[in-house]
């Protein structure tokens, strides 16, 4: 069986010059969370949004296969890619105090999602967005429905982002960062949220994250993407059990362990900043940054597999670290 989503080979690029995503190559399977982790600037929200279909003007996406549910999105018109984005496909965007529009009322938004994609009356949309919102955590539902974004929390606005995004019982669920800025009390809940959401409904959710433990806990699968490209692709047990890019095994070591790491002591890092890749950029972006690099390096990359499902792209053999 195929997955839900698939994704081989997407390419974006907003200039002439510079690539954004390079080759990258994921799946999503019904009922799973697939993370895709990186450092800011990476790739990762772009390739969600060239999912969606909603890159910003002068953007240009290509891929050699681009399926939901095997339907091609490559080649869809606009009107009927938003017919499906909120409807079968939904987005959870990174800020959600930009994300909702602070002229209209909380229920106004949610219940424009469901007249929009299912029809039906108004009324009826705004009972389906009262029962939502206490779904997801939020009391007195029916007043939050008349209150404007600015009026709630953070936590508050994220809450109602993950209830419009399921207005219409989606299938799959990109969230974009959906903790960031919040504090770890509130981050716990949304994460709790998102997995009770998940088990409930049977939702495939495509995780964007840079943190390494919110990954340990939802994860299923792991695509770790550096300078617009997927390095390493693996279960989350295989993933953290056997590291094998340099990249992923340097994220790995930035994080303290308890009990291991002195009070006191440096925290990993990895030297210098995540490249600009030119078009026409030959061999593998992490090199500059790379203890390991060799001159091959500049001249081509060479991607392994490890076992069934996990592989990584360099020359380093398996085991290297060991």
């Amino acid at each position: 069986m195929s997955a839900l989503l698939e994704v081989q080979g997407l390419r974006v690029r907003f200039n002439s010059r510079a690539e954004a995503v390079r080759g990258v190559s994921i799946a999503v399977e019904k009922g799973e969370t697939h993370c895709l982790v990186g450092e800011s600037g990476c790739g990762k929200s772009v390739s969600a949004l060239a999912v969606m279909g909603l890159l910003a003007k002068g953007g240009l996406r290509a891929a050699d296969r681009l399926e939901f549910a095997g339907q091609d999105l490559r080649h869809l018109s606009e009107r009927a890619m938003s017919r499906l984005r909120g409807d079968r496909m939904a987005m959870i965007f990174q800020e959600p105090m930009t994300s909702l529009n602070p002229a209209y009322t909380i229920g106004s938004q949610m219940a424009e999602v469901r007249t929009r994609h299912r029809g039906g009356s108004r009324a009826a949309a705004l009972d389906r967005a009262a029962e939502l919102l206490g779904r997801v955590g939020i009391t007195a539902p029916g007043m939050r429905l008349a209150q404007y974004p600015h009026q709630l929390s953070g936590g508050l606005r994220q809450r109602v982002m993950i209830a419009m995004a399921l207005m219409c019982e989606p299938e799959l669920l990109i969230a974009d960062e959906p903790t960031t800025a919040l504090d770890v009390t509130v981050q716990a809940q949304i994460l709790r949220l998102l997995m009770e959401l998940q088990r409930e409904l049977g939702l495939a959710i495509l995780l964007i994250t840079h943190d390494l433990g919110i990954v340990a806990r939802m994860a299923d699968r792991v695509s770790v993407m550096y300078a617009g490209e997927v390095v390493e692709s693996a279960s989350a047990a295989a993933l953290f059990g056997a590291p094998t890019h340099p990249y992923t095994r340097g994220l790995l070591e930035c994080v303290p362990i308890p009990g291991k790491v002195a009070r006191g002591a440096p925290l990993g890092s990895i030297p210098g900043t995540v490249p600009r890749i030119p078009l026409g950029f030959a061999g593998c972006g992490f090199r500059d940054r790379c203890a390991h690099a060799d001159a091959s390096c500049a001249i081509s990359v060479k991607r392994q597999s490890l076992t069934a499902g996990h592989d990584y792209a360099c020359r380093l053999p398996a085991g290297w670290a060991a």
